[in-house]
């Protein structure tokens, strides 16, 4: 009953919200539901502010909730569908998250952009945008205003993906599968993929949107070697300080193994195709309210402190893939 009534509240708040926004991103799909719900958090809690008995229930949300919508996402893949498209994609994947990583880091370093920011970042770029960065997040115990920069700055990029990448396609003579390999490489979220892919044609967004879902398993690995830096960092921190304590098991992402378990229970048939739609559409809808819940928590003061770095390293990140993503297709007969 104490649990029910500390949370009740925000995760009300965070819910309505997210009602809204999922609504205004069905209209405004290249937008989508989580940019309008970390926006409207944003503007909420930086004019009116968000009531202070909301306190618990929206950090709930934008916590714990956030986790349980990665694990519902697991049951929309098949891995079946992951291996055979991953085969064929698989030259362009490693290329194209190798370099985002590499340029991301690079540069971050050379930008002084903090860890966490540069970590969501290279993440949201090199996977899938915001669902990548929810799932990182609470690993590398990153705050709400980073969270908040990380996924603007990807959504600005995904604007731009969607408008330039199709009429580009067709001036590089791309084949319909080469373009879906390439957007499904180097957009990062999943409306703004398929926005971009069936833009150039139905073939290009049915491939596209295999090669996406394809590359958003890559969570998995990318999460478990956040959370091999995070029980690192806190052991030396540990040895370095008698007062630092850590704990593995708190540590580790049980999310994320969740998430595979899910989507090994969707491959072996367990889900029907209705409770995978409805499974899944759930946990799209909790990553809108999460984000909600995060948007609440955001201090735009604070965001405006960390300056234009971050978004000139979204820009070098995100031109460095598509950039590689087209350069190896040339090199390996694909396009």
């Amino acid at each position: 009953m104490v649990w029910i009534r500390k949370n009740t509240a925000g995760i009300l708040l965070a819910l309505g919200i997210a009602i809204v926004a999922s609504w205004l991103g069905g209209i405004f799909p290249i937008i989508g539901g989580p940019v309008f719900g970390i926006l409207f958090g944003i503007i909420i809690n930086n004019t009116i502010g968000k009531p202070a008995w909301s306190e618990s229930g929206v950090k709930f949300t934008s916590k714990k909730i956030l986790q349980y919508a990665i694990v519902l996402l697991g049951t929309g893949l098949s891995l079946t569908q992951v291996w055979k498209t991953g085969l064929e994609s698989l030259y362009v994947m490693l290329f194209t998250l190798s370099f985002a990583f590499i340029s991301a880091y690079g540069f971050g370093k050379l930008l002084k952009v903090p860890f966490n920011l540069t970590s969501l970042i290279g993440v949201g770029t090199a996977i899938c945008g915001g669902s990548a960065i929810a799932a990182v997040s609470p690993i590398i115990e990153a705050e709400e205003k980073e969270v908040a920069y990380s996924i603007s700055t990807i959504f600005f990029f995904n604007i731009l993906a969607v408008l330039i990448f199709p009429p580009l396609g067709h001036l590089l003579g791309f084949s319909d599968t080469a373009f879906g390999l390439w957007a499904g490489t180097a957009i990062n979220d999943t409306s703004s993929v398929v926005a971009a892919g069936y833009a150039y044609s139905n073939t290009a967004g049915a491939y596209a949107t295999i090669v996406k879902l394809t590359r958003t398993t890559m969570i998995i690995p990318i999460s478990l070697v956040y959370a091999a830096v995070t029980i690192a960092r806190k052991r030396k921190a540990a040895k370095q300080d008698d007062t630092v304590s850590y704990s593995f098991k708190s540590i580790f992402p049980w999310f994320i193994v969740a998430f595979l378990a899910a989507s090994l229970l969707n491959t072996l048939g367990v889900f029907s195709s209705s409770a995978v739609s409805f499974l899944s559409g759930t946990g799209k809808f909790f990553i809108v309210m999460a984000l909600s819940a995060v948007g609440l928590n955001a201090n735009f003061k604070e965001m405006l402190k960390t300056g234009f770095k971050p978004l000139f390293l979204g820009l070098v990140v995100w031109f460095t893939v598509t950039i590689v993503s087209i350069v190896v297709q040339f090199m390996t007969g694909q396009v």
